[in-house]
């Protein structure tokens, strides 16, 4: 990479509580938008760039979106959801119901198009647990447009690839070049337009929380750490987090938090006192 690329985008990610070594495979993704920003600014280089950010602080919001990135599938990771469909949900099921819950709440932090919500409702949907117990997702991004896209439910064929042929002919419709997720699965998801930095919502606590590629990727160690404060008050005793195949949680977390059958999958450690 250009030298004068290279630091101004290690001076961006400082500025913005982000991690330099999570950007560098997908840089060129943002320096496009920043070209962009550039060309609407008049300015000639991104030292320019910097130069107006540090006298117009206000642009720091812009700088954000440039480096958002959205990769976004039905199904990323397929061994994660089928942990979840063998392992995780029928357990997490078994004792809710025991304890006399009716409902389980999801929350799907940075959810782009909406693929990720989508593929807990299909699986949900598909299986045989919908019956025990009434299911809610909340899905949350930053970018409006985004969550427009994922309102309307409608996909090109190519995000597909990794969604099970069953699920296929159950949650979706095909219309003209695209499939659209049916009205059956769509119900149970309700989307929010919301930063991840932001409080965590009311609705919890949450028994399942997806956060896969974009704070334990992205954000420096202490915004980790902060989060992860945030997600252990917001989330079920019982509950699980799950995050990115490749990520891990910071190293001083790992007092309080125990992995799961595969390393995406997390629960909090049981304090004395706490319910079962």
């Amino acid at each position: 990479m250009n030298p004068e690329w290279e630091e101004f985008a290690c001076w961006g990610c400082r500025r913005l509580g982000l991690r330099w070594e999570g950007f560098r495979h997908v840089f060129g993704q943002v320096r496009k938008r920043i070209y962009r920003r550039l060309r609407q600014l008049d300015l000639a280089s991104p030292a320019d760039y910097r130069r107006f950010i540090e006298n117009n602080p206000w642009e720091l919001d812009h700088l954000a979106f440039c480096f958002r990135i959205t990769i976004s599938r039905f199904f990323r990771e397929r061994p994660v959801w089928e942990a979840l469909e063998k392992v995780v949900l029928p357990e997490l099921v078994q004792r809710l119901t025991a304890r006399g819950e009716r409902t389980l709440r999801a929350w799907s932090l940075g959810c782009a198009s909406g693929e990720e919500p989508y593929s807990l409702a299909m699986l949900w949907h598909s299986g045989p647990l919908r019956s025990a117990l009434a299911l809610r997702i909340l899905a949350t991004d930053v970018d409006p447009r985004l969550l427009e896209r994922a309102a309307r439910a409608r996909y090109p064929q190519g995000s597909l690839r990794e969604v099970p042929d069953p699920i296929l002919q159950r949650c979706f419709s095909k219309q003209a070049d695209q499939f659209r997720v049916r009205p059956a699965v769509t119900r149970y998801v309700q989307f929010r337009l919301q930063n991840w930095r932001d409080h965590s919502p009311e609705e919890g606590p949450f028994h399942l929380i997806f956060c896969r590629y974009l704070v334990f990727t992205y954000a420096d160690i202490a915004l980790q750490e902060q989060f992860l404060e945030e997600v252990a008050a917001s989330l079920h005793p019982l509950g699980w987090l799950v995050v990115g195949q490749k990520e891990t949680l910071p190293a001083r977390a790992l007092v309080q938090w125990k992995q799961g059958p595969l390393p995406a999958l997390w629960q909090r450690r049981r304090k004395e006192g706490d319910q079962p």
